[in-house]
């Protein structure tokens, strides 16, 4: 029942904002600024990127209301707005040298992580969990935006594979793909990071 009123009170804030009401578009942004924020701050690794990234795809929102048919959630509509406006913020950032998109993704079944390590012991053992979450996002932070944006959308903002292909505009497949290919990126990074440090640590991923 609590979704039900959930969905058909936000339905009746969309109907409300496109009529004019600013008051009712407002509050719809309330729900999920937090989320945006988040989101952004995950793909851009940036503060003062993620917060213009939030106000700019809430102008977009505002502005391309009339263009929201309601065939998809409210929630996965904004994200693609916001997704697609921190890819160009990664684009226009002269000194981000990972904005070499690689289009050619199908299924990602190429890819074989060059060294695969056996993580025994417990990576909490040698770090906090405030130095395991740094780690964790500078290795996020290294992949390429196409891949980053998948993995963020689908592992940390636990969308479904069907929302994040909705999201991103890409096909289920090439999700799964991206996907596929971010973890064992991350995994090789992170492979590589412990075994400098001079241990090899179970898989936190």
């Amino acid at each position: 029942m609590a979704d039900t009123a959930e969905t058909f009170d936000e339905g009746s804030l969309i109907a409300r904002a496109k009529a004019g009401d600013d008051t009712a578009f407002t509050e719809l942004l309330t729900r999920y600024e937090r989320k945006i924020y988040r989101l952004a701050k995950n793909i851009t690794q940036n503060d003062e990127d993620a917060e213009d990234v939030m106000q700019e795809a809430f102008l977009k929102a505002y502005s391309h209301l009339d263009n929201f048919q309601g065939n998809s959630k409210f929630y996965t509509w904004i994200v693609r707005i916001a997704v697609n406006e921190s890819l160009m913020k990664l684009r226009k950032r002269k000194s981000d040298k990972l904005v070499s998109l690689d289009e050619q993704v199908d299924t990602g079944e190429d890819l074989v992580p060059r060294e695969i390590a056996v993580w025994e012991d417990n990576p909490e053992a040698q770090y906090s969990q405030e130095e395991l979450r740094g780690i964790l996002d500078k290795s996020v932070e290294s992949l390429a935006p196409i891949f980053r944006s998948v993995f963020v959308l689908r592992d940390i903002e636990d969308l479904s594979t069907e929302e994040t292909a909705e999201a991103l505009g890409i096909s289920i497949p090439a999700v799964k793909s991206r996907l596929l290919r971010a973890r064992l990126q991350l995994r090789e990074k992170l492979t590589r990071f412990f075994r400098r440090k001079g241990g090899n640590v179970l898989a936190f991923l």
